[in-house]
């Protein structure tokens, strides 16, 4: 089930694939981080300075969470990315409420890790250079609207210090050609997505939205971060 912006994913169902193949590098190149322009970007001056035996969280947010789940399930390190919504008023929200722009959420992913194999500051540095663009404003390439913000949402102020700083760091280093809007705000809730919505990347592979938009997110994972690519994918329904 699509609903929101993502309906204009029904547009590419009608395409041969053939046509799909020829063109979605382009349409993606146009419209975000292809495989060809994903930027390498600098190692965060400012990190986790522990690395315990307890997994860490982290809460980021930056447009359709297919894509940025799929590219932290294939990321070493991760024990599970679930997509959700945070940043709103709503308690327990549904797709279709977020989807109206209404709620205040953004369609987010919570990522669990082990701090002895990434750390924070690594995790925003693949948000940033290949999980999604954070120069654009309330939206990621075709989808619209403030559930598709740029944010992160922090639970701890080494979190907040860590994001802020990287942020700055980037900024400086004129990393990319316009300014970052990324969002930096404390974690108020979680909330997991329909069960659909989960693993839906790698369930749904050949459809046209994921081919064109989500698995080049992948592909530049594994191409500017071959230490923290994984093949074989951590999924929810394996919890």
């Amino acid at each position: 089930m699509i609903s929101g912006n993502k309906l204009q994913a029904a547009f590419w169902n009608t395409l041969p694939v053939a046509i799909l193949i020829a063109v979605g590098g382009f349409l993606w190149s146009a419209q975000g981080p292809a495989a060809a322009t994903a930027i390498p970007l600098p190692d965060p001056v400012v990190d986790q300075q522990t690395a315990g035996d307890e997994p860490q969280t982290a809460v980021i947010a930056g447009g359709c969470f297919w894509g940025i789940q799929a590219v932290f399930q294939h990321t070493k390190g991760v024990q599970v990315a679930l997509s959700g919504y945070s940043g709103g008023m709503k308690t327990n929200p549904t797709y279709e409420e977020v989807s109206t722009g209404r709620t205040g959420h953004a369609e987010a992913v919570q990522i669990k890790y082990n701090p002895r194999e990434i750390s924070y500051g690594q995790i925003l540095k693949i948000f940033f250079s290949v999980a999604h663009d954070p120069t654009q404003l309330d939206r990621q390439g075709p989808d619209t609207g403030t559930q598709y913000r740029s944010a992160i949402f922090y639970s701890s102020d080494e979190q907040k210090k860590i994001a802020e700083a990287y942020i700055a760091q980037l900024g400086q280093a004129g990393v990319f050609t316009s300014p970052i809007v990324t969002k930096v705000g404390q974690l108020a809730a979680f909330y997991p997505a329909e069960s659909y919505h989960q693993d839906y990347a790698i369930k749904h592979p050949t459809q046209p939205y994921i081919a064109i938009h989500d698995l080049p997110k992948v592909d530049n994972l594994k191409r500017l971060f071959p230490n923290l690519y994984q093949a074989t994918p951590v999924t929810v329904a394996a919890r």
